[in-house]
């Protein structure tokens, strides 16, 4: 039995499905998890001592790489002066200063330790504020795993949804689904639900289910209805905040959000995530407000410093352009090498974000236009890529990161890694 193989049965022994997050588990993939000893730069390393170039980057926190010398220095500082306190400290002052003097809709912050509780704590207080039942969320779209939001389209009729995970029971039917990039759809159930709508929560670049930029046609229609009927509008932006720029799809965009929830990039790393927003909503927050919401590691010293300085070098760096710069070159040669193919092969990006699907004529804006046969492809695709040393998401459905540890020197190692991993799974 390898190393891997030997590691995942210990673990399933004592751990659901051997791991701690699904996708982990190579479900979608086939074979034993990889279990990996250290990471640096843009590499991981194996237990066995194999490097792999590494375009998952921990699902998107780690804009500048593994192990960044600034952000290791920050974190190590933390520890030498105690990495818990349980009581105020400057360290989250200083984060919440920086993100509200530079993004505007951010009136006020408060740090969580995870997107998911800044999405729950999010339509808490969009709930308290409105006095509203009802919730929308668009089919496609992932906001963690709180019970209200682990919900799907039901019978396919907008406003209909259905539990997605068992244990959710009857708060599912306090959240209404509605299809992405359909305005009949979310005229339709705005018709029917508006006055008891709180919240519209929506990424603005859905990137969970494989990622399908949105039009912004659809984007200002949802705004548009937000507006008419008094729901607050949440932008869900725990993947595109600070990845795709210091202002988020927000900024990009040109639509101030009522609420925005971060995480992943803000905490350089660590566990952190945050909600903010206007200043009279983020006041119902308690111990100000009526809203409760509390967390024994919320706003941690340790991912306080390490998020500061990932955003700071960002800054300083010019990062954002950088990575966007990047991204679109690799894409853009990944694209021309996957031409010759017999079964051509889509690539898409956004900023520091990209995806490969089977072709399709049109671009992708909803998962029900996912290829059926993208599944067993990627299948293939993903253990040539990782022979090539190469690590890819291990799912169809993950979108890829990079970082500015992903330099022109690595991004050409990896092309060619990736175009040859795509011959083979081609010719499967």
């Amino acid at each position: 039995m390898s190393t891997h193989a030997d590691l995942f049965a210990r673990a399933q022994a004592v751990t659901p499905g051997g791991v701690h997050s699904p996708v982990r588990a190579f479900g979608h993939v086939g074979g034993a998890p990889l279990f990996f000893a250290r990471g640096r730069g843009a590499t991981l390393t194996d237990v066995d001592g194999r490097d792999f170039i590494d375009f998952c980057m921990s699902f998107g926190p780690l804009v500048l790489g593994h192990a960044d010398p600034a952000v290791a220095t920050a974190a190590h500082a933390a520890l030498d002066d105690g990495w818990t306190f349980g009581a105020c400290e400057p360290y989250s002052l200083a984060l919440a200063e920086w993100i509200v003097a530079r993004v505007p809709w951010a009136e006020r912050i408060r740090f969580v330790s995870s997107g998911t509780e800044a999405t729950m704590s999010a339509l808490r207080v969009a709930r308290a504020a409105t006095n509203r039942p009802f919730v929308l969320k668009f089919e496609g779209c992932y906001h963690g795993h709180a019970d209200a939001l682990l919900v799907q389209a039901g019978s396919g009729l907008a406003g209909t949804s259905a539990a997605s995970s068992a244990g959710v029971g009857e708060v599912a039917h306090s959240t209404l689904v509605a299809p992405l990039d359909d305005l009949d759809a979310l005229d339709a159930v705005f018709e029917e639900h508006g006055a008891a709508i709180a919240a519209v929560v929506l990424e603005p670049l859905p990137a969970n289910y494989g990622l399908l930029p949105q039009r912004r046609e659809w984007h200002d229609a949802v705004a548009r209805h937000c507006s008419a009927s008094g729901a607050l509008l949440v932008f869900d932006e725990v993947i595109s905040g600070f990845r795709v720029g210091r202002g988020g799809m927000a900024e990009r965009l040109g639509i101030t959000p009522d609420l925005v929830c971060f995480g992943k990039v803000i905490g350089g790393g660590f566990p952190v995530g945050a909600y903010a927003g206007r200043r009279d909503l983020l006041s119902l927050v308690a111990p100000e407000g009526p809203v409760y919401q509390a967390g024994t590691l919320s706003a941690n010293p340790v991912g306080m410093r390490a998020g500061l300085a990932t955003l700071t070098s960002m800054e300083q760096q010019d990062g954002w352009r950088i990575l966007a710069a990047r991204t679109a070159a690799f894409t853009t040669r990944l694209r021309d090498a996957f031409a010759g193919l017999s079964q051509p092969l889509t690539v898409v990006n956004e900023a520091g974000l990209f995806w490969m699907h089977r072709h399709t004529q049109a671009p992708l804006r909803t998962p029900d236009g996912i290829p059926a046969d993208n599944a067993a492809w990627f299948r293939r695709f993903f253990h040539a890529a990782l022979n090539h040393g190469v690590y890819l998401p291990p799912s169809p459905y993950e979108v890829a990161f990079l970082s500015l540890a992903h330099t022109d020197d690595v991004l050409d190692r990896a092309a060619t890694a990736l175009t040859a991993a795509a011959q083979e799974a081609d010719q499967a």
